[in-house]
């Protein structure tokens, strides 16, 4: 355990297909300053601040405005991401054998409460070379391989007080002057069981992802889903958050005033993988959002959200199906027997107690709704929206990289093409940064040589669209049977035949369950066997249930 976690802080830092961190730093910096400039209206004071941030940027003048043109069309971080030749930093040119070495011997030997020092460090790592025959690594990529651990683990393992002290931020009061300063975005598994909507019987409990204005406490983004927490999830949310929601609202049946919008100038969350994930790191990025993870142990940091969501959690302990909020809040009865809300009602349900309760009422620590302090302070600070939602979205998205080949994209198995690929085949040297919805597999988005986005649909137009999680559990039933070669068109096969079975058993159990209910009672037996008689009954009855996914409204 402790060496993987050794190797997964360190991959962290290797560049991948659109920049190093340390290129995300000068962008960001860039960024900043073009923002600034661009926003002056005097023309000559904009010359006079230009000459300025040249000296601050330490660029020249064609660079720099070479570099202002191309963010003012894009208006996005990555736009004047460094360009860089020869080899890529971070690069790694050790062999595999003498990483792993390298890694086990921190993780084993460095990371311990004796502390030994790094030249003891080199000194073991050099004598397992020695071991398997290798040469042994110099002791400046030992060093390195050390410093690309993160420090709180390491300060941790080594009981180190004095460096776990310089790893942890001075706790303080989180003030804010104006709406969207800082947005915190959290998620829970929502105290409560939903059922299918053809049988009506439980089965699992959702995740709810929510994301909150400090200032006004005000809910500004919201997504309710059946996976585990992921990047997907953020990005969902704060694509609710950051557009006007009446389209979203509309299509929910919902008549109630909303009026959030605009990107947050500064997002806190807690440590947890999916808000540590490159794609959400990135995206922030890319639109200028300053990104904060709450300090590990130390709740206080996002006090807002988590008192959002307890207030969210005790509203719905009323539904059916509510498992409570602990073991000896849960009901004698068990949840699944009772659950009665489909996912679509359940969101529904929440929206109202959102939005036609807590948003009305008194807060606590404003002393008025918050819905009546964002309306007051909303003309203050104007909307910042982004200006392309599909690159947006995109910007959130899980990120690989693979190579272009003749018949296109090939990710998970499954062939990918768009004509706008046709230019770069046998014209690209390395790999494409490929992003994905897990949810949805039957589309990609390619990031071409020039730096757009590009939407690829499955080279087989007529697959159906599958789920990154449907995919893989197809690929594990095809291994299990022992077809190591798999082929895209067994996998989409594979697919339609779990959801089928799956459906079969929907349908034979809503009836079995309605049988169940209508059974008689052991009194009422004797009378319906002499009413009985005389009846053919070895016929079995139509199975008239109906069709389509499990989740979907009948």
């Amino acid at each position: 355990m402790c060496k993987v976690a050794v190797t997964l802080m360190t991959t962290e830092v290797e560049q991948t297909a659109d920049g190093s961190d340390a290129d995300w730093e000068v962008a960001e910096a860039r960024a900043g300053v073009f923002r600034r400039l661009l926003a002056m209206s005097d023309a000559q004071e904009r010359s006079r601040m230009a000459a300025l941030a040249m000296k601050e940027l330490a660029i020249g003048r064609a660079t720099f405005y070479r570099l202002l043109a191309r963010f003012r069309a894009a208006e996005v971080t990555s736009a004047v991401l460094p360009e860089h030749s020869g080899r890529k930093v971070g690069s790694r040119f050790l062999d595999a054998p003498r990483e792993a070495i390298i890694a086990r011997e921190i993780s084993r030997f460095y990371l311990k409460p004796e502390r030994p020092r790094l030249s003891q460090l080199v000194e073991q790592v050099q004598a397992r070379c020695h071991e398997k025959n290798l040469p042994p690594p110099d002791w400046r990529t030992v060093r390195a391989r050390v410093r690309q651990v993160d420090a709180e683990l390491v300060a941790g393992r080594r009981q180190d007080r004095a460096a776990m002290a310089a790893t942890q931020a001075v706790p303080g009061e989180l003030a804010t002057s104006r709406p969207l300063e800082v947005v915190q975005i959290d998620h829970t598994k929502v105290d409560v069981i939903v059922a299918e909507a053809a049988s009506r019987m439980g089965a699992v409990r959702p995740w709810l992802t929510l994301a909150i204005d400090v200032h006004t406490r005000m809910v500004v983004g919201f997504y309710l889903a059946l996976h585990e927490p992921s990047a997907v999830s953020v990005g969902v949310c704060l694509l609710n958050a950051i557009f006007p929601k009446s389209e979203f609202l509309e299509a929910r049946g919902l008549d109630f005033p909303w009026p959030t919008m605009g990107l947050p100038a500064s997002i806190l969350v807690d440590n947890g993988s999916d808000f540590r994930s490159r794609a959400f790191v990135r995206g922030c990025r890319e639109y200028g959002i300053r990104l904060s993870w709450r300090p590990p142990g130390a709740p206080h940091y996002g006090g807002h959200i988590e008192r959002l969501i307890g207030t969210q959690m005790n509203a719905v302990h009323v539904l059916p199906g509510s498992t409570g909020s602990s073991v000896a809040d849960r009901p004698a009865s068990d949840p699944r027997a009772r659950a009665a809300m489909t996912m679509r009602e359940l969101e529904r349900w929440l929206l109202l107690e959102i939005l036609g309760k807590y948003h009305q009422r008194v807060h606590a620590a404003l002393r008025r709704p918050p819905i009546a302090v964002w309306r007051e302070m909303m003309g203050s600070v104007p909307a910042r929206l982004p200006g392309d939602r599909l690159h947006f979205w995109v910007s959130f998205l899980p990120e690989t990289a693979r190579l272009l080949r003749r018949d296109g994209i090939h990710l998970f198995g499954i062939r990918y093409w768009t004509p706008a690929l046709a230019q770069d085949v046998g014209r690209v040297r390395g790999k494409l940064a490929v992003r994905y919805d897990p949810r949805d597999l039957s589309r990609v988005f390619v990031r071409r040589p020039n730096g757009h986005f590009v939407e690829a649909r499955y080279r087989e137009l007529s697959n159906p669209a599958i789920t990154l999680w449907e995919r893989n559990a197809a690929i594990a039933t095809l291994n299990e049977k022992g077809r190591r070669e798999v082929n895209e068109r067994m996998i989409f096969s594979t697919v339609l035949e779990q959801r089928a079975i799956e459906d079969q058993a929907l349908r034979v159990s809503a009836r079995a369950r309605r049988n169940t209910d209508r059974r008689p009672s052991s009194s009422e037996r004797a009378a319906a066997d002499v009413r009985l008689r005389g009846i053919d009954t070895s016929r079995p009855a139509r199975d008239d249930a109906g069709k389509g996914s499990v989740w979907d409204e009948p």
